[in-house]
């Protein structure tokens, strides 16, 4: 797919950043995106989505359990994590249910956008750095509570159908504009998949596409 971004004078759209909060590559690139962003004058839409649903749609497994990929993807993991610069632990449990962070997200992102995203970065490094269990449904509450938010109308909110519909549209419409993969980054409709195309995102940026 090729294109180009808006002119100065076109209406600048959000960029969209599609993640699962089990993805490690999606964490690194939560430690990156909006100060890309901000550097270029746009806005970024977090967006969370379930890579199991993904998965089921094209028929495979996770990558760290997907024979001679997975032991690669464990060490390319550590690796880009040294170049970026970003801590990062192997978490004892690899992969895990994303579910109750997902859903704790677009509770609080109705209410607060910037709350949810303070509380996505710290969901993530929760996970990622200290090795806590975000498939939990009290830490999710406790990390949302931590961030600003109404731990008890969460609480309350995480147990209730609109929640769990809110989530399944949301991978509904990843799997509709083509996300296959975490992080994935759409900027006025051009996808980058993967923390290693930040480069070409900050030249796409930069440039008006290219």
């Amino acid at each position: 797919m090729t294109g180009s971004a808006p002119t100065d004078s076109a209406v600048v759209s959000p960029i969209d950043f599609w993640f699962d909060f089990s993805s490690p590559f999606a964490y690194f690139m939560s430690e990156r995106i909006d100060a890309v962003a901000t550097r270029h004058g746009r806005e970024v839409r977090w967006r969370p989505f379930l890579l199991g649903a993904v998965n089921k749609v094209l028929g495979t497994d996770p990558l760290p359990l997907i024979p001679m990929k997975g032991p690669y993807s464990l060490n390319d993991i550590a690796r880009s994590a040294r170049f970026l610069g970003i801590p990062y632990r192997k978490p004892d449990t690899f992969p895990l249910s994303s579910q109750q962070a997902a859903r704790a997200f677009y509770f609080l992102a109705e209410r607060d956008p910037a709350l949810a995203r303070r509380f996505a970065r710290a969901t993530l490094r929760a996970y990622f750095v200290d090795n806590r269990d975000i498939s939990q449904r009290p830490l999710v509450v406790e990390l949302a509570a931590a961030a600003g938010g109404d731990a008890v109308a969460l609480d309350a909110a995480l147990d209730g159908e609109a929640l769990k519909q809110h989530l399944r549209e949301a991978c509904d419409t990843a799997l509709a504009a083509g996300v296959f993969g975490s992080p994935y980054i759409v900027i006025d409709g051009e996808p980058f998949w993967g923390v290693d195309r930040l480069p070409q995102i900050e030249r796409w940026l930069e440039s008006g596409g290219f």
